[in-house]
C-alpha cells in the first residue's frame, strides 16, 4: 500500500519536534514503511520522514501551495490512501477518486461546521484521536476513534533524582507559568524543555510569563532530541500538566508514562481518559491542588506507569488501527 500523508503546514514533521499532529505522522509514516509499505510526505521544509519527502514553503505555504503538491505527488505516484494531519484540509482536499481520510487532532471546533454536515467531499472519512474528543461534540459523536500512541520502546524507566519537568510547545495554553508556580511554591527544581516558536504571542509569553519564573533551580533547557527527552523524562519525578486547553490527546503524558513518570494534570479534555487518577497520576483543578499532589506521587508505582503505557499506548497498536482503516476505507 502506498499512503501519501499531507501534513500541517507550520511546523516540520518529526519524532523531535514538538507538535502533536506532526510527531504522530511521523510515528506513522515510519511504522508503515517498516512494515514494507510506501509513504510519501507533503510537509514543511525542514521535515524528516522515512518515505519520499514533498517539501513545503512551511508557514507561508498556501492552500494553492498545497493543491500543486497534491496534484504533483497523484501524477507521480500510485497512491491507495491521501491522509490529512492538517487543520485546513478542507481548503486543498482534491478532487480524486482516492479514498482519502483526515484525522482530527485538534478540538472539534477549530474545524469548520460544514464538514460534518454532508458538505465535506465525498470519498473523505474522518478520525477522531480520543474518545473525549468524539463525545465534545454532536458532529463528532459518530466519527471513528483511533488513540494516538507513541513509541514506547525508545523511552525508558530511571531512577528520579527529585526534580519536576515540563516538557511541550511553550505558549499560554500550556500553562508553562503554573508550572513554575508550583515549583516556586514547593521550592523544588523544575526543568522546561521546549521550543519557542516565531509567533509574537509566544514569545511575548515567554519574556513576561515565563522568563521572569526562571532562576538556578527552575531552568529552561530549550528543546530536546527524542535521547534527551527519554533521559530527562526517565528522571523526573513526575511531570506536570497544567493545560488550559481542552486537550484532544497528550503525548508529553504518553511519553513520561512510558518512562515509569507519573503525571499529574489538569482537568482538560482528554487528559482524564490518558491518565488513571490515583494510580498513573492525579488529576486536579487548579494550582493549589498540584502543589498537593506532587507530594503524594512517591506513592505510585513506577513500574505500573511503564507498564499501563505500554499497554495502551504502544504505536504499535495505533499503526495497526490505521492500517485497518485504510483497508476498510480502500475496499
Amino acid at each position: 500500500m502506498r499512503v501519501l500523508s499531507v501534513a500541517f503546514s507550520a511546523m516540520p514533521v518529526g519524532t523531535a519536534f514538538a507538535g502533536g499532529a506532526e510527531q504522530i505522522l511521523s510515528i506513522l509514516e515510519a511504522g508503515l514503511v517498516q512494515r514494507g509499505h510506501e509513504s510519501v510526505v507533503i510537509a514543511s521544509h525542514g521535515s524528516r520522514v522515512a518515505g519520499e519527502l514533498i517539501e513545503t514553503p512551511g508557514m507561508q505555504a498556501s492552500s494553492e501551495n498545497y493543491k500543486e503538491a497534491i496534484h504533483s505527488a497523484l501524477q507521480q505516484y500510485s497512491v491507495d490512501v491521501i491522509h490529512f494531519h492538517g487543520l485546513g484540509f478542507h481548503d486543498y482536499v482534491p478532487e480524486c477518486d482516492t479514498p482519502m481520510l483526515a484525522t482530527l487532532h485538534l478540538p472539534i471546533n477549530y474545524y469548520p461546521a460544514p464538514i460534518f454536515n454532508g458538505a465535506r467531499p465525498p470519498g473523505l472519512v474522518m478520525n477522531c484521536v480520543s474518545r473525549t474528543q468524539a463525545r465534545s461534540n454532536p458532529a463528532s459523536r459518530s466519527l471513528p476513534v483511533i488513540p494516538n500512541g507513541v513509541s514506547t520502546g525508545r523511552f525508558m524507566a530511571g531512577e528520579p533524582d527529585g526534580s519536576l519537568m515540563w516538557l511541550g510547545r511553550i505558549c499560554p495554553e500550556k500553562g508553562v507559568h503554573l508550572a513554575l508556580q508550583v515549583a516556586h511554591r514547593l521550592k523544588r527544581r523544575l526543568t522546561v524543555a521546549g521550543p519557542v516558536y516565531p509567533y509574537p504571542s509566544h514569545q511575548e509569553y515567554f519574556e513576561k510569563c515565563v522568563k521572569p519564573l526562571l532562576d538556578a533551580e527552575r531552568t529552561y533547557v530549550g528543546p530536546l532530541d527524542l535521547h534527551q527527552k527519554a533521559l530527562m523524562l526517565s528522571r523526573a519525578e513526575c511531570l506536570l500538566v497544567p493545560s488550559l486547553v481542552a486537550e484532544t490527546s497528550s503525548l508529553v503524558a504518553m511519553e513520561a508514562l512510558s518512562s515509569g513518570t507519573p503525571v499529574v494534570a489538569f482537568r482538560a479534555g482528554a487528559l482524564p481518559e490518558v491518565l488513571e487518577d490515583g494510580v498513573t497520576g492525579f488529576i486536579v483543578d487548579s494550582v493549589e491542588q498540584m502543589a498537593e499532589a506532587v507530594s503524594r506521587v512517591g506513592t505510585l508505582s513506577r513500574t505500573h506507569c511503564r507498564k499501563e503505557a505500554v499497554r495502551r499506548f504502544d504505536a504499535g497498536r495505533m499503526i495497526d488501527d490505521y492500517l485497518e482503516i485504510y483497508r476498510r476505507i480502500t475496499n
